[in-house]
């Protein structure tokens, strides 16, 4: 009875993380699932969703460019590096 409920919570919890992460792609906040799926935690935990996205705000303006924006790509193969840097592993995208 305990894993059904447990498997219960964890379909939940995936369903919630899709309904959210599609409408941040409506809202095109630049939010990745994995991004999206620590804000929520954080806010299960506890945190002030304004204060987070306040934080988010400010850290996607502070985000310095890369030096891969400038240099070509490593493979030798004609692309676009990305412009500008995210201070989060997943890239958040800055306004």
């Amino acid at each position: 009875m305990e894993m059904e409920t447990e498997a219960a919570a964890a379909r939940q919890a995936k369903e919630s993380l899709e309904l959210a992460f599609q409408m941040s792609q409506i809202l095109d906040t630049g939010l990745d699932r994995h991004t999206l799926s620590l804000l929520m935690a954080l806010c299960d935990r506890g945190a002030n969703p304004e204060a987070l996205a306040a934080l988010v705000r400010e850290l996607s303006s502070a985000a310095p460019p890369t030096a891969a924006a400038s240099s070509p790509v490593s493979n030798g193969a004609a692309g676009l590096a990305p412009a500008t840097a995210s201070m989060f592993p997943s890239g958040l995208r800055r306004p």
